[in-house]
């Protein structure tokens, strides 16, 4: 087991510990695993603990995957991409976290409705991934799953927004500087041949 690995578990067990405990001491000894385990997680990806620390603090519960939904639209042979104010200007696939009461294709949906102006149908499911498997930089404190659905457009129209500020068309073999915290280069040709072959498997893992 790597660093992140053991420092993510550690920061799980704080929090389901941390809510269950019924014990104040049990707490605290919760609490200061939590602690110790942002410590490890800040030696190894140079953020300081008490940002870790402020991450997780905003879990509760039992700890359990985050959902990032991805829309994979094309247009013709070319590939919808939008481009990350929140990362430099680096170009991903419309979508974000899921949010409570959504299903997948509503949360899917209703990112490329916020990020482009267009309105979309889910075609189906490309892809269910574990983030940490991928390669994805920079790492999370939490563990979370990718999930990347093939989309249409069925109406609406580009607009600016607050997440942004552009919205393009790319050929999948000569794309733009990629977020690779939202989406890798191999990635967009596998799920672009998936569609392309008629492969209606969803991959996994």
């Amino acid at each position: 087991m790597d660093w992140l690995t053991i420092a993510r578990e550690l920061l799980s067990i704080s929090q389901i510990g941390g809510h269950y405990a019924s014990d104040p001491f049990d707490r605290q000894r919760y609490e200061r695993l939590g602690q110790i385990a942002a410590e490890i997680m800040a030696g190894g990806s140079g953020l300081d603990p008490e940002t870790i620390l402020r991450w997780q603090t905003a879990e509760f519960g039992y700890a359990t995957p985050k959902v990032d939904t991805r829309a994979v639209i094309l247009r013709g042979d070319r590939i919808m991409l939008i481009r990350e104010d929140m990362d430099q200007g680096r170009w991903a696939l419309p979508g974000g976290w899921a949010d409570v009461n959504e299903t997948p294709a509503q949360a899917v949906m209703r990112e490329v409705a916020e990020e482009t102006g267009f309105q979309c149908r889910v075609v189906g499911l490309l892809a269910l991934l574990d983030r940490e498997k991928q390669g994805h930089l920079p790492p999370f404190p939490y563990h979370a799953w990718k999930v990347f659905f093939h989309c249409e457009i069925t109406g609406g129209a580009p607009k600016a927004n607050l997440e942004s500020s552009e919205l393009d068309f790319f050929d999948p073999d000569n794309l733009p500087e990629l977020s690779q915290s939202r989406v890798l280069d191999q990635q967009i040709r596998r799920l672009v041949d998936k569609i392309r072959t008629g492969d209606r498997v969803a991959d996994y893992d």
